[in-house]
């Protein structure tokens, strides 16, 4: 018992887990020292030793037999001296402590001549005689030898044990022979190491860049084939992220990030890995059961190891952070953070039902408002990514959540593209207004056709009661999805909604405001209508404070008719001082800078007009296309085409349009084109002449939208645009004709030279005899 307690447990699979290689290598490090010390220590001892038995043998003090011959020798020249001397001349007391002395071996063996106290040297003698005692002896002992037990032999006898003796090697020679060793390996390190010209550096850089590639493959590879057996590969494939060679370091940590990534991507189960409680711990399972416990254990945990690798990556650049080991250079490391930033930003689109997606959101949202331009826009698209492809929205929510409360905590000072994210989230009225038959998988039973042929009677009655229990069991999943859909969206918008009332009233100079309009505009629909009143206070309050730019102005006017195109259709609202702010500012577009701005004017008529063309005047309609046809005449042909678009549109929605292609005046009054309201400029009282002047525009669309404005925007017949144009939207065709990239659609047509033309004419009237 006393063995088996004594001997050391093998550690667990989860305490070599959480082991980190550079732990285990510390400490095979830290005993093979102190072994090496031991040695060390050892062999000094013995040196100190065979150097105190030399000493001890060349100072070799005089054996007790000589000092009794000197003391005997002694004895008789003063028993010669005192018969020579008269007896008389001495005490009796002097004579008797002669006498007693003289019995005395340290009295004889004593120097006389020195006037040293008697104890004194007696203490040096007894010390040479100790010395020499105490050395110890060396016995010159055969080593002993190891008996080796072989197979025995059988013979009429019995049993014969056959041993063979292992002769011990002698310590002395092995101590002599490692002695001898260390100083060869001494007088090796002092060499200097061979000067290396570029070229040997570059080759040798290659060199080990290709091993360390062809480890990481190799690594990867494995844990691709077999994951279940191959999991404590990535720890040694994770290791590699601390790699300490300064030549090759930012190529190896960069391969082994995205390498990581790329393995996990592959390898990371469909669903989410729950730490085991107690009790399923403390049961027993099968084989299988705990070899797929182990290996999620220590995907998680390398999963979040990998993590953390990362994390630390970014923030040493952020704070500029240079490690002791000066591996890697202040400029190296930007670098590095980028491919942290890649991994994280991938593995935030693949895995958004893992574990510690939460974590990785908490990293990217806060580096969209990094100063690092690419940065920033990796992690824009890997949130859009996100927001396109969460169907059901908790990865969505998540997202949010962190976005509020970081505006917030920075005081709304942050980019507006922050804020434009929400305008990719998948919240749409349609999908929470599903029906849950609608949602339910569509499952085909049995007509009573193929009942009545396949089945017996009792197997139809059994068949009825399965089917209308698969029918129950569908209807209740649905419903399930439908609740947690609708609530997720709920929370979501709340959020939202939340985000963009608090800049609306906190933070109404904030360059954020027109992203928060252009969310409002956007989500309008999807607002609580006890809302709609103070909103559309506050959206014609910012509008009239004149301290908005035009695009922002355009962005309140948008919003405003969304929320009365929705829900607001109940509300008895006029949104009149919105249309005459429309009216009012159509001139601000022009060729220039605004050239952009046209396509919110385009989305605001639609709204406008189209979807509202029952509230709308005629006299309203007229004089928005008659400044909307003057306006053609200033901007760029991509809007010029949006625009007259959008007048056929007007055209055929509102009666009496063509009144402005007539020249005899309806009813009194004179136009007025410098009055601001569009109710009482006298718009039936003018022509549409600007149509003309379009008929002779250089691009070829713009002129064949004149000519079909010009006979009455027919829908048929020879004055009829093609398929092409007219079943497109204005927004559309804005964005199709747009001239960002130097470029002209339709393509301009290659002229001839003039040169070319000019010799052309000079040979034919050289050949004709006629004077140029």
């Amino acid at each position: 018992t006393k063995a088996i307690k004594n001997t050391k447990r093998v550690p667990s699979f989860r305490k070599l887990l959480r082991t980190s290689k550079i732990k285990l290598d510390n400490k095979l490090k830290n005993k093979q020292y102190k072994q090496q010390s031991a040695a060390k220590k050892y062999r000094k001892e013995q040196k100190k030793l065979r150097e105190a038995v030399r000493d001890a043998i060349s100072r070799k003090p005089f054996p007790l037999e000589e000092c009794k011959k000197k003391q005997q020798k002694g004895m008789r020249e003063e028993d010669e001296e005192e018969d020579a001397l008269p007896l008389d001349m001495m005490d009796e007391d002097d004579l008797k402590l002669m006498e007693d002395l003289a019995q005395k071996a340290s009295f004889l063996t004593r120097d006389l001549s020195s006037n040293e106290p008697v104890h004194v040297k007696k203490r040096k003698c007894e010390s040479v005689i100790d010395k020499y005692e105490k050395v110890p002896r060396r016995v010159q002992t055969e080593p002993e030898k190891e008996v080796i037990h072989l197979l025995p032999i059988k013979d009429k006898g019995g049993i014969i044990p056959q041993t063979m003796e292992k002769p011990v090697l002698n310590v002395a020679q092995d101590e002599e022979e490692d002695t001898e060793e260390m100083e060869e390996e001494e007088d090796f390190n002092e060499e200097p190491l061979p000067v290396l010209t570029p070229e040997e550096m570059a080759a040798q850089r290659r060199q080990k860049l290709q091993e360390r590639k062809m480890h990481i493959a190799a690594l990867a590879s494995a844990i691709l084939s077999e994951p279940d057996n191959n999991i404590k590969k990535l720890k040694e494939l994770r290791a590699m992220l601390t790699e300490q060679d300064p030549n090759v370091a930012v190529i190896v940590r960069k391969l082994v990030m995205v390498s990581l990534m790329e393995v996990f991507k592959d390898i990371v189960p469909s669903y989410k890995i729950r730490p085991l409680t107690e009790a399923e711990k403390a049961t027993k399972v099968k084989k299988e059961t705990q070899k797929l416990r182990e290996f999620e254990e220590g995907l998680v945990s390398q999963y979040k190891f990998y993590l953390e690798n990362l994390e630390q990556t970014i923030k040493d650049w952020k704070q500029r952070k240079l490690k002791k080991s000066n591996v890697i250079s202040l400029k190296a490391y930007k670098g590095l953070a980028e491919i942290a930033v890649k991994c994280l930003c991938e593995l935030l689109v693949a895995l958004p039902h893992f574990n510690f997606h939460n974590n990785i959101i908490v990293l990217i949202v806060p580096l969209m408002n990094d100063a690092s331009k690419m940065i920033s826009e990796l992690c824009f698209e890997a949130v859009k990514k996100l927001f396109k492809q969460d169907k059901l929205g908790y990865a969505s929510l998540g997202v949010v959540k962190v976005i509020s409360g970081l505006v917030r905590g920075r005081n709304y000072d942050v980019r507006p593209e922050v804020l434009k994210v929400f305008l990719h989230l998948r919240i749409k009225e349609v999908e929470l207004q599903k029906d849950s038959e609608d949602i339910a998988p569509k499952k085909k039973f049995m007509t009573y056709k193929e009942k009545r042929k396949n089945l017996s009677r009792m197997q139809r009655k059994w068949k009825k009661a399965e089917e209308k229990l698969e029918r129950e069991l569908l209807e209740a999943e649905a419903s399930e999805s439908k609740e947690k859909k609708l609530k997720l969206h709920t929370e979501t918008l709340n959020i939202v909604f939340v985000t963009y009332f608090r800049i609306l009233k906190k933070a109404q100079k904030s360059p954020l405001l027109p992203a928060v309009l252009e969310g409002l505009a956007k989500f309008a629909h999807l607002i609580n209508v006890e809302f709609f009143d103070d909103l559309l206070i506050v959206l014609h309050s910012l509008i009239a404070s004149g301290g908005l730019s035009y695009r922002e102005s355009l962005h309140c006017i948008l919003s405003a008719f969304h929320i009365l195109s929705g829900q607001g259709d109940v509300l008895n609202i006029d949104p009149m001082k919105f249309y005459t702010h429309l009216y009012k500012t159509l001139f601000s577009l022009h060729a220039g800078g605004t050239n952009g701005d046209t396509e919110i004017v385009l989305q605001c008529l639609d709204v406008m007009f189209a979807k509202r063309r029952k509230q709308v005047s005629q006299q309203r309609a007229l004089a928005f296309l008659k400044r909307l046809s003057t306006l053609a005449l200033h901007v760029l042909p991509n809007s010029s085409v949006g625009i007259l678009a959008t007048n056929r549109v007007l055209m055929q929605t509102f009666p009496k349009m063509d009144l402005l292609l007539d020249n005899e005046s309806q009813g009194s009054g004179v136009y007025l084109p410098e009055l601001d309201e569009p109710e009482h400029c006298n718009a039936q009282n003018t022509t549409l002449w600007e149509l003309h002047l379009l008929q002779r525009h250089y691009h070829p669309t713009v002129q064949k939208f004149a000519a079909h404005l010009i006979v009455g925007a027919p829908t048929e017949g020879s004055g009829a645009l093609s398929l092409d144009l007219s079943q497109r939207p204005a927004t559309e065709l804005f964005e199709a004709y747009s001239m960002r990239g130097m470029t002209f659609n339709p393509p301009v047509a290659s002229v001839t030279p003039r040169r070319k033309v000019l010799s052309h004419l000079s040979v034919s009237f050289f050949n004709h005899d006629i004077p140029i």
